[in-house]
């Protein structure tokens, strides 16, 4: 509104020089003027408008509601666009009615506030404008229009509902109106800047976004912006979406993930300690049983040695799986990809599986495959041993064959098997925690966790896996990874360590355990065996130990954690410096991709996980 005074009378002139249909009321709503076009439109003749009320334009229906509007309007004047958005209607003369577009603008003169009135007939012309407005009313979301000034042009029902104000209290007002006001400044100048070069805005983009209701209340929306150009100038329409109840739900996925986060890193510090830990008992009592298996010749107690040890295989590989499972659902098993062929991994596990499948009375057989891949060489040996595995646990007699062959880019390790089969409808539950099959002959040892970990396990690797089956004539499991071209692999540390194992000889063996318990029963299964002992608690202690022994050892055995801090390599590092010589070394540990990671440096050293299987660590050890 101008803050200035105009003479009238210039008001008048003006008005009566404009192409639209123009009126000019006084405060009291009557007729000031009417210039020529607003008399052709509502059919009335020169000057017949002047001092008649406005209400004589609106129809019968509409006036008293109007009255009132007006009566508002004049105790707070302020413009508004020709793009209202109202539902109006002006009265002919002859009685007849058309809908109409009105823009209103207040003007201080020297006569007081008078306001101008700018009529548009809507004619069949401007269906698509109506159609415009029915969409814009049936639409789901708030939609607000605003000039190229920021005022508010239009406003849907939706955006009334939203913000909790009247159509009319909206119209005229600068956009600013809907925001918290410690942001209109900054909105201001956003909006210019949007209107200097108007582009489509899509729905959630940019910055988070508050509105305000009448009442005063924030609330997060997003909004959407698209230009406008019409015959009544530029605009822009912004589609508003209220997303409190999504950001709830947003801000429990955060407070959930977290708490997820924080449970994974205590889980993990579990498992952690738990790799050590809770293996160190059954490591302690396997040695234990080893010990007694040596030194026990009566026939009664070998056979509850045998039962013990059998009790305790089971123990350790429900252990050994539990762990797994766990530390593969808290993503604390990371790959460590290297290139190798895969018949390095096949021929070290096939005296294993030769073994399994003998002692059941079944046939094993391995073919040669020349392919190279690049894998985690541990964590693939450990889903092609859980696939054999569970082969010959299924199979009461004929074979199991492990195949290897390249094909179409891809290395395929297939595990078949002449057992009992799997049925159709339990394809897809075989590979869940605790499963097992409940076919007839099917083996009542084992816990179900053997393809739980190998379907964990392909996937962490980027392996697909592959199950056919027919019931009483065997399965065939089968992983495929790309087979890569790569320059011969160097030889495995096991590899080194069994040859020169051979070639080694000598009675003393240094032992490095933290764990008193485990110690002493290493030291009850060696010297049981025929060895002489030397133990140290820490790496800095068997070095210091050095100095006390008369001779050159001939085996180290190790514990990767030590009690200050330090590892078995450290140990096994400091002792082979002293002698200047790689003595053969056993690194033993729960912690194994740890392991698998320090003690690959160390030539000549034979990696183990707890808890280890004694006869083939003494079986190495006596070579020595």
């Amino acid at each position: 509104m101008n803050k200035k005074p105009v003479p009238a009378r210039m008001i008048d002139e003006i008005l009566q020089s404009s192409a639209d249909a123009q009126i000019l009321c006084g405060a009291d709503g009557r007729i000031r003027v009417a210039n020529s076009e607003a008399e052709r439109l509502f059919g009335y003749g020169p000057g017949e408008l002047d001092g008649e009320s406005i209400e004589i334009l609106i129809p019968g229906d509409f006036r008293e509601r109007h009255r009132a509007l007006r009566e508002r309007y004049t105790d707070s004047p302020r413009a508004r666009p020709m793009v209202s958005g109202l539902d109006l209607y002006g009265r002919r003369k002859d009685g007849s009615t058309f809908r109409a577009e009105i823009a209103l603008n207040p003007v201080v003169t020297d006569e007081g506030i008078l306001v101008t009135s700018t009529v548009r007939s809507i004619d069949s012309a401007d269906d698509s404008e109506a159609y415009f407005r029915h969409l814009l009313e049936s639409a789901p979301d708030a939609m607000i229009t605003i000039d190229d000034q920021g005022k508010i042009a239009i406003v849907n029902g939706q955006a009334v509902e939203m913000f909790g104000y009247d159509r009319e209290a909206l119209l005229g007002q600068p956009i600013e109106l809907l925001l918290p006001d410690r942001l209109h400044e900054a909105h201001v100048a956003h909006r210019k800047k949007f209107l200097s070069v108007p582009r489509l805005r899509p729905m959630g983009a940019g910055m988070p976004l508050l509105a305000k209701r009448r009442d005063g209340s924030e609330f997060p929306v997003e909004i959407s912006l698209s230009p406008i150009e019409s015959r009544a100038g530029r605009f822009i329409s912004s589609v508003i979406r209220d997303v409190t109840e999504r950001k709830r739900m947003e801000d429990e996925i955060i407070a959930a993930r977290q708490a997820a986060e924080r449970a994974n890193k205590a889980n993990s510090a579990f498992l952690a300690a738990a790799s050590h830990d809770l293996r160190q008992p059954v490591q302690a009592l396997s040695l234990l049983n080893g010990a007694l298996r040596r030194t026990v010749s009566d026939e009664r107690a070998l056979q509850m040695i045998e039962s013990q040890e059998h009790s305790l295989t089971a123990m350790t590989n429900l252990l050994n799986s539990l762990l797994d499972i766990s530390r593969l659902d808290a993503g604390a098993v990371k790959p460590e990809l290297e290139v190798f062929p895969i018949q390095r991994l096949i021929d070290r596990l096939s005296d294993e599986f030769s073994r399994q499948a003998q002692h059941t009375g079944l046939v094993f057989s391995a073919s040669s495959c020349p392919a190279v891949v690049n894998s985690d060489p541990n964590l693939l040996a450990e889903v092609i041993q859980n696939l054999v595995s569970n082969a010959i646990r299924y199979t009461d007699k004929g074979s199991v064959q492990l195949d290897c062959l390249e094909q179409d880019g891809q290395c395929v390790i297939k595990v078949t098997d002449t057992g009992i089969g799997i049925a159709e409808d339990q394809l897809d539950e075989i590979f869940r925690e605790f499963h097992q099959c409940k076919a007839p002959g099917a083996s009542k040892e084992g816990f179900g966790l053997g393809l739980a970990i190998v379907k964990r396990l392909s996937d962490l690797l980027g392996m697909a896996i592959k199950v056919e089956s027919d019931i009483g004539r065997g399965s065939c499991f089968s992983v495929s990874m790309p087979a890569v071209q790569a320059e011969a692999a160097p030889e495995d540390a096991d590899d080194v360590a069994a040859a020169d194992l051979h070639e080694a000889a000598s009675g003393l063996v240094i032992l490095i355990e933290d764990d008193v318990h485990v110690a002493n029963a290493w030291g009850l299964l060696l010297e049981a065996d025929g060895y002489r002992v030397a133990t140290a608690e820490s790496a800095s202690e068997a070095q210091a130990l050095l100095n006390y022994v008369d001779e050159t050892p001939a085996l180290l055995i190790s514990d990767f954690h030590l009690l200050d801090g330090s590892t078995g390599v450290e140990a096994v590092s400091l002792i082979r410096d002293f002698y200047d010589m790689p003595i053969p070394a056993f690194i033993v540990s729960g912690d194994t991709s740890k392991v698998v990671k320090d003690a690959r440096l160390l030539d000549n050293c034979t990696l183990m996980c707890k808890p280890i299987d004694t006869n083939r660590l003494l079986s190495a050890a006596r070579i020595a």
